[in-house]
């Protein structure tokens, strides 16, 4: 009699174990990191808390990638004081080299200097005449860096990299690499409007994004006119409309033609891109800020593993025109 009533207990404790255990537990941390903010949602079965984990992750990361830190390995390379690079930094580095050649030289993580001139870096604006345009050109060019068994390799000592158009992708990823090594299987990682995601949620709902209307200013509060529900994706946006500067009446965009040299001037105001990586997504988004609204277009729409939506200004028109790949599906505000 005993045995049974000790084996009816045992069930007793694991009927209400099973009731007490709701399933899987959404866990958000923010905080901030590279100069803006990072918000991480994931399912967890114990609900555990990775904010100490994921700090170390970005503070590793800096010390590799920050141009804010004038000791972090990009900072040091500049510098020509080193050569050989870390994990971080070669991942980051091929990746970059890649999609510069894919489109052309629109990415080029060698811009550095051009975005420092044109005041979107840490030294104050140039005046900048097609004569000192034309100067930091002879040093700007991806071809003229190279990695080679580990070490950096400059065809001219005044190359210096900038991995800031690509960099929050990358770290976006990597968090969402060390929440899979702790068994999380649904995620979104988001750094500064830098996303990546998998996973679908335990209703079986995907993650839904907005996609931001161009602002007037930069402190103009955030809208969106469409979303998507993505999963297993790395999403980013690029935009001229929040970082910029007027001078006599023009503006002056941060994003910098590394063919021209000078701030592109076309009526592509945001792209927001979809790849199979944060990385990815980050880099291309740049690049095709650059490219501009239908050389983008084609280029998207001759790839499986990209989506892009674009926000443009129609010519001699007020409001602004969209374009969605064929492969995104939107929904509309109003049918949320």
């Amino acid at each position: 009699m005993r045995k049974v009533c000790v084996l009816l207990f045992a069930v007793f404790l694991l009927g209400a174990c099973s009731l007490f255990h709701m399933g899987p537990q959404l866990v958000i941390i923010r905080g901030v990191v590279f100069g803006t903010y990072y918000s991480i949602s994931y399912y967890e079965d114990d609900g555990r808390v990775f904010q100490e984990a994921v700090d170390s992750i970005f503070k590793d990361f800096n010390r590799s990638m920050s141009l804010y830190d004038p000791q972090s390995l990009i900072s040091r390379i500049n510098r020509n004081e080193e050569y050989r690079v870390d994990d971080y930094f070669e991942a980051v580095f091929v990746r970059a080299q890649e999609i510069s050649e894919e489109t052309g030289g629109a990415f080029d993580p060698t811009v550095f200097p051009l975005v420092n001139a044109w005041g979107f870096g840490f030294s104050e604006r140039a005046g900048m005449t097609r004569q000192k345009v034309d100067s930091i050109l002879a040093f700007v060019g991806y071809r003229k860096i190279s990695l080679e068994d580990g070490f950096i390799e400059k065809k001219d000592h005044r190359v210096q990299l900038y991995f800031n158009a690509i960099a929050k992708g990358y770290a976006a990823d990597l968090v969402g690499l060390f929440l899979e090594t702790k068994g999380v299987q649904t995620y979104l990682v988001e750094i500064g409007g830098d996303l990546a995601t998998r996973g679908v949620k335990p209703d079986g709902s995907k993650w839904r994004i907005g996609l931001e209307i161009p602002a007037e200013d930069f402190d103009a509060p955030q809208q969106w006119e469409y979303y998507v529900e993505v999963k297993d994706i790395g999403l980013a946006t690029s935009g001229d409309y929040r970082r910029y500067y007027e001078e006599d009446g023009k503006r002056y965009s941060h994003t910098i033609d590394p063919k021209t040299g000078y701030p592109v001037a076309h009526q592509l105001l945001s792209v927001s891109v979809f790849a199979s990586d944060g990385m990815s997504a980050d880099a291309y988004a740049t690049a095709f800020m650059v490219m501009g609204l239908e050389e983008s277009i084609a280029f998207v729409e001759e790839r499986d593993d990209l989506e892009a939506y674009f926000i443009f200004a129609p010519d001699e028109q007020d409001g602004y025109g969209y374009y969605a790949s064929t492969g995104l599906d939107l929904i509309s505000r109003g049918d949320l």
